[in-house]
């Protein structure tokens, strides 16, 4: 694998709706090069799109639709068993209205990013993800899919004519299959970029992960996500972008195709 030289460093914002306020979107809007936007099914409301999209606005940061699945007790993060024309109905809705929000701002969106337990299931199934694929391009071909490097959802978005950007996360721990290690395992999750600095560093100068059980992934990675709602996403992306510096990667925002 080739090592990195540039980069997007992404963080799926706007996760706050109606008196809840969730995520350090101010403090991490310095560091970041693109974010993702709750559309309303699994966090976020429409006056909190509006406003995060100002704020990145203000800042030239590209923003994209983060749809996904209608569970805004669950976060989005617990599973559901919607069929592939349910999904695609989901997403058509979600960043249609992304859009919509959008063009009233005069601000062009860059791409799409599906969340949580929908990202996961999407990664590992072809029907929802080619239905994820499908739902972009009818509303939008020049939108970018962002999905798990090596995924499902890659390669549709590839078959559909998409242009696409691999993912791979900052703070999650991976599998020998690339996939990551499910939240529900008690090292799924980095809480300190200390120490997850050794894989990050891993990754940007040879291009693989070792994985929990030790074995090395090949992860051609084109954005790294920093996940805001946790309570270390300010030192994670922080440390992130200090690491980029040291090893000479550039910061590259994500881009329509």
């Amino acid at each position: 694998m080739i090592r990195a030289t540039s980069l997007d460093l992404n963080c799926d914002m706007g996760e706050s709706f109606g008196v809840y306020k969730l995520g350090s979107d101010l403090l991490l809007l310095p560091y970041v090069s693109s974010i993702s936007i709750a559309c309303g099914f699994h966090a976020g409301d429409p006056s909190i799109m509006r406003e995060t999209m100002v704020l990145a606005k203000e800042r030239d940061i590209s923003i994209g639709a983060h749809p996904g699945y209608p569970d805004l007790a669950g976060f989005g993060r617990r599973p559901m068993q919607l069929t592939p024309a349910e999904v695609y109905d989901v997403v058509v809705y979600q960043v249609g209205a992304f859009l919509g929000v959008a063009k009233s701002l005069n601000v062009d969106a860059t791409h799409v990013k599906v969340h949580g337990a929908l990202y996961n299931a999407a990664s590992a199934d072809n029907a929802l993800a080619a239905a994820i694929a499908r739902a972009i391009y009818a509303v939008d071909s020049g939108l970018t899919l962002v999905g798990l490097a090596q995924s499902k959802l890659i390669e549709a978005g590839i078959e559909q004519g998409l242009r696409v950007s691999r993912e791979a996360f900052a703070d999650r721990r991976y599998k020998a299959d690339g996939s990551l290690v499910s939240r529900s395992h008690p090292m799924a999750l980095y809480h300190d970029f200390a120490e997850a600095k050794e894989q990050l560093q891993e990754l940007l100068t040879t291009g693989y992960v070792t994985a929990l059980t030790g074995e090395k992934v090949a992860i051609q990675a084109d954005t790294i996500c920093v996940h805001g709602d946790s309570a270390e996403a300010i030192d994670f992306a922080r440390g992130l972008r200090s690491l980029m510096s040291e090893l000479g990667i550039t910061l590259s925002r994500l881009e329509r195709g």
